[in-house]
């Protein structure tokens, strides 16, 4: 019920959940089994994060009329729960107002929708773009009085930028600052974040509680995470990363003259809250990929996955995220050996499906392979034999995986790392067919660092084995796609300690070829791999979707014409 007596205790639950884009009774589904739990843990009031109604981002689904007002219904739906005297609730959804449509939250309590708020930063840069689909809120409004508490709503952007919410909602009279985001991941993000509102925190001395998303959508992981800063600038409480959850922390109001703890200055203080620890870079990564392929392959509704099982680095640890995200009964493996597969690669793969414990199929590729070499023998003839006939190995792999897919519903997981896919070391319409690459954002050198901790480590909520999952002899052999004799990545590649050094300073970085050489690189080195980076755009146009890792992946962040004379080198 809404009452404005001034309180010096609340309760506010933080919903860190999961919802899925444009399944708007799912997620008020979830948004009504989470206000139950915080009402059952004591909480006054909810915040849910940036537009959870619709699901974040919903792109040019908010161009729709039917959608927009599907998610208004909701907004309305739920805002009548509240009339049981249970908690109120912020909750994040589009709205279509004169002003234009609005990313917006409703504030609902006692029955009705006591406040909106719109968003006045719209976010345009990397993986946002917002401006696109949404406009600008026509102006800052002041705090909405919540039972006696005046709390200031901005959302997610307006606190990162220099727009001054946060400082005009203080001087406005809010008391505490509760916003509600969507946040996605890239290593040390949480890091990023915690500066970003100790930097508000200083600019308008008021607490901030910072909820952020849950959850996998396409290429985005939206990690959780959720915290507040306390007025102290100290860190107040800390939710898990990767996890959904509820939480409800316990808010004081502290007297002006507050002798006894020999603070003087009035506020609120977090009295009870989590703490929990934040993960380390190759452990949070693992987690990114593992969830970002669980809720790829769950929201769109497959049963199962297959990929080809190689008996190399990038497919071991692909079936690895796949078991651990989805369980061993959930992936089919299947190695397809040619006349240059070795020995090695058949037993590797073989021990490490037997390590995951799921299905594993032989298919050889002889006979398709020499079949479409003499369909093509006249055509041919006169030429010398090279990667076209290479191609076609890797061809009738990609073909098999997806007659695989087609028969028994099944998604083929595609297994290329980022540094394959930066020099366009990746067949198209073979090794790169697939739904969904887990991997695709990750550096070869970082694949490796990946597979070293999943075997001495098994991540919460994995339902793979413990142990060594990827053999050993995975990890040390030298990387070879075996598609002729003796071949080795190195035959056409640089070390993958120095590619993906160049790689990185030219793709995150945009870094010169004149700044790269003067790291110790050498300039024809650099230059070729510049080359190669430009004339892959058309393949990785053809891409599969996959997790992103850093702060730029290929796709949404990095936007590189196909046709592009331009060469730094020349």
């Amino acid at each position: 019920m809404t009452d404005n007596t001034a309180s010096d205790i609340l309760r506010i639950a933080v919903a860190q959940l999961n919802p899925t884009v444009g399944d708007i009774a799912g997620n008020l589904a979830k948004a009504r089994e989470a206000r139950a739990d915080a009402a059952r843990q004591g909480a006054d009031i909810v915040l849910f994060t940036e537009l959870f109604l619709a699901g974040y981002p919903p792109e040019d689904l908010v161009l729709k009329p039917a959608f927009l007002k599907a998610c208004e219904r909701a907004a309305q739906d739920f805002a009548g729960d509240t009339t049981d005297g249970g908690p109120g609730f912020i909750i994040g959804t589009p709205l279509k107002r004169k002003s234009g449509t609005h990313n917006s939250i409703i504030f609902a309590d006692g029955g009705k929708i006591l406040a909106e708020r719109y968003k006045l930063d719209l976010p345009n840069y990397g993986e946002f773009d917002e401006k696109r689909v949404f406009q600008a809120g026509p102006e800052i409004q002041g705090p909405v009085n919540f039972r006696g508490v005046r709390l200031g709503i901005p959302i997610c952007e307006d606190i990162w930028g220099d727009v001054g919410v946060c400082e005009t909602l203080a001087e406005s009279g809010a008391e505490i600052l509760l916003v509600p985001n969507g946040s996605p991941y890239y290593r040390g993000k949480v890091d990023v974040r915690h500066q970003v509102v100790i930097r508000q925190v200083i600019e308008c001395g008021l607490p901030i509680i910072y909820a952020n998303q849950l959850g996998g959508q396409d290429e985005l992981i939206f990690d959780g995470a959720s915290f507040a800063i306390g007025s102290d600038k100290t860190l107040a409480f800390q939710m898990s990363q990767f996890e959904e959850t509820v939480n409800v922390t316990t808010w004081k109001r502290r007297a002006a003259a507050g002798a006894q703890n020999g603070n003087n200055s009035e506020g609120w203080v977090c009295s009870e809250g989590p703490m929990s620890k934040i993960p380390e870079k190759e452990e949070a990564d693992y987690r990114a990929c593992m969830l970002g392929l669980r809720d790829y392959v769950n929201k769109n509704g497959f049963r199962n996955v297959v990929l080809g099982l190689s008996g190399g680095i990038d497919s071991a640890i692909c079936a690895a995220l796949a078991v651990d995200a989805l369980g061993e009964e959930r992936l089919r493996a299947v190695m397809m050996p040619y006349r240059y597969t070795s020995k090695d690669s058949l037993k590797d793969a073989e021990d490490c499906a037997r390590a995951l414990g799921c299905r594993y199929d032989i298919v050889p590729i002889f006979e398709p392979v020499e079949g479409f070499l003499h369909t093509l023998t006249q055509l041919f003839e006169g030429t010398k034999e090279g990667i076209t006939e290479e191609n076609l190995q890797s061809r009738a792999r990609g073909t098999i995986l997806m007659a695989i897919s087609n028969k028994f519903g099944s998604m083929v997981v595609t297994t290329g790392n980022k540094s394959e896919m930066s020099v366009g070391y990746a067949t198209l319409y073979g090794d790169m067919n697939g739904g969904f690459n887990p991997i695709k954002d990750l550096y070869k050198m970082q694949v490796y660092a990946l597979a070293r901790w999943r075997n001495t480590h098994v991540p919460p909520g994995a339902l793979g084995p413990s142990g060594e999952v990827i053999p050993n002899n995975i990890i040390d052999k030298a990387p070879s796609a075996e598609l002729r004799e003796n071949q080795t990545d190195q035959d056409s590649l640089p070390p993958y300690p120095v590619l993906d050094d160049i790689l990185e300073c030219l793709v995150e970085n945009e870094m010169g070829v004149d700044e790269i050489v003067a790291r110790g690189h050498d300039r024809a080195t650099v230059t070729r791999i510049e080359h190669l980076l430009y004339i892959a755009e058309y393949k990785r146009r053809q891409a599969a979707p996959g997790v992103k890792i850093t702060k730029k992946n290929f796709g949404r962040d990095r936007r590189y014409p196909i046709t592009n004379r331009f060469r730094d080198g020349g």
